[in-house]
């Protein structure tokens, strides 16, 4: 079982210059560390989940994880990010639309005073990001390009625009048009706007081909169901998380990435089709690998990673690794 473990920062200063006094971090750790002859951790391995993940998202790696399996030698820390419950947000902080709005660098940051805190690394073997938490990834390869030999950069772009730009944008209208909303301090969660962020946001996770194969009736219940769980969601909470993503450009920084990198896209994945995300960014890093595979999951198939576990296999397993 994956349990939660906390972590307390004594202050964080955003890219604004504003400051959060005693942030906490959610996170877990998979794999036993290894130690260099200074007692320094040589096979940490971070996880970045995506826009609705948490610490728990980690157990996509499981698959990967066993003797002979790609991952089997690494030490895993696996947080959740700034913003996302568990770790501070909006909702957690107990400050509501008075949490400073942060960025897809000040989540990198988090994570690098986090790990510079806790443990005794001077440099990570990886970092693994799905979807959002791509956009992470990327990120840390760009604001610190020597702290890891390799990035997989799974689901995910460069850069946020065109019909992702939109989605992000339009939901946030959504919540802020519910009249429960009341400019972000509301005394219980705007539950028709959240309700429909969700919904809309749940036609872009599957595949077409998905869709199509349920009829009128499970097609409807499946929208309830994702209502249902978006009013779980606190509105503050996603709408920061939007603007960070909204504002997520690295395309003029690419060349800053040391690190190997390998990109993994999904042929049927919706939010970054391989022919506008992935192969684009796979052609802007230098040397960098990619794969695409197919699954009818569209997005959210970046659960089914055992379908590439040669190719993970064969790149994690460089012999400098």
């Amino acid at each position: 079982m994956i349990r939660a473990s906390y972590f307390t920062l004594p202050e964080f200063t955003f890219e604004s210059g504003e400051t959060l006094k005693k942030p906490r971090i959610e996170y877990t750790c998979i794999g036993t560390p290894k130690v260099d002859p200074d007692g320094f951790i040589t096979n940490g391995l971070l996880h970045i989940h995506g826009w609705s993940g948490d610490y728990s998202s980690v157990k996509r790696l499981t698959p990967l994880i066993g003797e002979g399996k790609p991952l089997d030698d690494f030490f895993i820390i696996a947080p959740t990010s700034l913003g996302s419950p568990g770790s501070s947000s909006p909702s957690t902080s107990g400050l509501g639309a008075e949490f400073p709005q942060y960025t897809i660098k000040d989540m990198v940051n988090f994570h690098h005073e986090f790990i510079r805190r806790k443990f005794k690394i001077r440099k990570l073997k990886g970092v693994i990001g799905a979807s959002m938490g791509g956009f992470q990834a990327l990120q840390w390869g760009v604001s610190y390009p020597d702290f890891m030999d390799f990035l997989v950069l799974l689901v995910t772009t460069f850069k946020v625009r065109g019909i992702n730009y939109a989605i992000f944008k339009y939901m946030n209208k959504l919540i802020k048009a519910d009249p429960a909303y009341k400019g972000g301090r509301y005394e219980e969660n705007p539950p028709i706007g959240t309700c429909l962020a969700s919904m809309f946001m749940y036609f872009y996770g599957f595949s077409r081909e998905y869709y199509n194969s349920l009829d009128n009736t499970e097609l409807q219940a499946s929208m309830i169901k994702a209502g249902k769980e978006g009013m779980e969601l606190d509105a503050n909470d996603i709408i920061w998380r939007n603007n960070a993503a909204m504002g997520f450009d690295l395309e003029d920084q690419l060349e800053n990435i040391r690190a190997d990198t390998l990109v993994v896209g999904i042929k049927e994945d919706q939010y970054f089709p391989p022919s506008t995300d992935t192969i684009p960014l796979s052609e802007k890093i230098k040397n960098s690998k990619l794969v695409v595979y197919e699954s009818t999951c569209g997005h959210l198939g970046v659960n089914e990673l055992e379908k590439i576990q040669g190719e993970l296999k064969r790149f994690i397993g460089s012999p400098h690794y």
